[in-house]
């Protein structure tokens, strides 16, 4: 069977100038890790972000910035984590890992993520910390959810993963929340050679835990060395909050990658501003065609990091879809993010009870479109003009 539009797993195509950044990072960085790329990707995210300076961090990818922020979130026994059950599975089971247990949240059906009210409905007493997730590219209600966790008095943390460069009325996603992580893999509009990851955490004394939890318990000695080797180049200690120890981690991100990330945030309002005109575009088009049910935003708030869809028509419907698109027309949808409270893991581990049937109908009746920021306009054209033909001979 040939595939003439995959989905494919690589989002970017890169520029001349990105790679020569590269090229020289790669020629000129001494040590190529924890070095002046770092500093330099850090500092220029925190800025692009409007938040202050030494509140990001790099790290080896957006699950290692979860990691992070569930050691921060400093859980005892019984403490719950309000989180939707239709995300990645990497969004979670960090949090579960370092003791918290899930209450699933549902989402709504429209913007397939979660609302204050959906995280309200799975708040309880034990309720410790709210994890939203920005799904698709696109911004949550921060404001509504920013309220309620202060009236509650939980931690709120982003998974912004998807949502880089988004915002509501100016404020961008990944700096409503006390933490907030980014991924840079190699399906985001922003991306940092296949892995890359970045933290923020608001509570400046939260932050400077982090560059110890990141590089394995570094950091200088407490006392002046009477020369610079004695005792050692520098000491090696355990962090702790609130009296309890956090072992650190290894999650440094290189200086090449960090040298890349900081370049591509020169054009990634660019890559989003047409991911988004294109995403509307091809909608638009299949306006008479109400079997396919797209999220429509045209503002800042959604970067179309992905073109999903749902079938209005049912689970049978969205199978026969699929089917047609693939065989007859050579083109891969996908279907993304089964509830996490469906799969093995979370079953086996005691949580696979959930009250969220927007996100199971969602699930059960979604289409991912091939949308690569680099798929050509012809081929752009020739998923539109499929999309039409199969569902024009599902119509019988």
């Amino acid at each position: 069977m040939e595939c003439k539009i995959n989905f494919s797993g690589r989002s970017i195509r890169y520029t001349e100038e990105e790679i020569a950044c590269v090229v020289e990072a790669m020629q000129n960085a001494e040590p190529l890790t924890q070095g002046k790329y770092m500093q330099a990707f850090e500092s220029k995210f925190a800025a692009f972000q409007g938040v202050p300076e030494g509140s990001c961090f790099t790290t080896i990818n957006g699950c290692a910035a979860l990691e992070l922020s569930a050691q921060l979130c400093n859980f005892a026994p019984g403490d719950n984590i309000v989180i939707p059950s239709h995300t990645f599975t990497a969004s979670c089971y960090p949090f579960i890992k370092k003791g918290a247990v899930p209450v699933w949240a549902d989402i709504d059906l429209d913007t397939r993520v979660v609302t204050a009210k959906t995280l309200e409905a799975a708040i309880t007493e034990k309720t410790k910390a709210v994890i939203v997730v920005h799904l698709y590219g696109y911004l949550a209600d921060m404001p509504e959810i920013v309220e309620l966790c202060r009236e509650r008095n939980l931690i709120l943390i982003e998974d912004a993963a998807q949502a880089i460069a988004t915002s509501i009325d100016g404020k961008m996603a990944g700096s409503f929340g006390d933490m907030a992580i980014f991924s840079f893999h190699s399906h985001k509009n922003l991306t940092t050679l296949g892995e890359g990851g970045m933290l923020y955490v608001k509570d400046p004394k939260l932050a400077k835990l982090v560059p110890m939890l990141r590089h394995n318990g570094h950091t200088p000695y407490s006392f002046p060395q009477s020369e610079y080797w004695k005792p050692a180049m520098g000491n090696v200690d355990l962090p702790s909050l609130d009296g309890k120890i956090l072992f650190p981690n290894n999650m440094c991100l290189g200086e090449v990658e960090c040298a890349l990330g900081a370049k591509m945030l020169d054009r990634i309002d660019t890559i989003n501003a047409q991911k988004r005109e294109r995403a509307l575009a091809f909608i638009d088009a299949l306006a008479e065609y109400p079997e396919l049910a797209f999220h429509r935003v045209d503002s800042p708030r959604h970067n179309y990091h992905l073109l999903a869809a749902r079938m209005t028509t049912g689970s049978a419907a969205r199978d026969a879809f699929m089917r047609k698109m693939y065989y007859d027309k050579g083109i891969r949808c996908v279907v993304q993010y089964i509830p996490l409270h469906r799969y093995d893991f979370y079953q086996k581990l005691g949580f696979g009870d959930a009250q969220t049937p927007n996100a199971d109908a969602f699930f059960d009746t979604m289409v991912s479109f091939p949308f690569q920021h680099w798929m050509s306009d012809t081929d752009l054209a020739y998923m539109l003009a499929s999309t039409k033909e199969v569902l024009e001979s599902l119509r019988g």
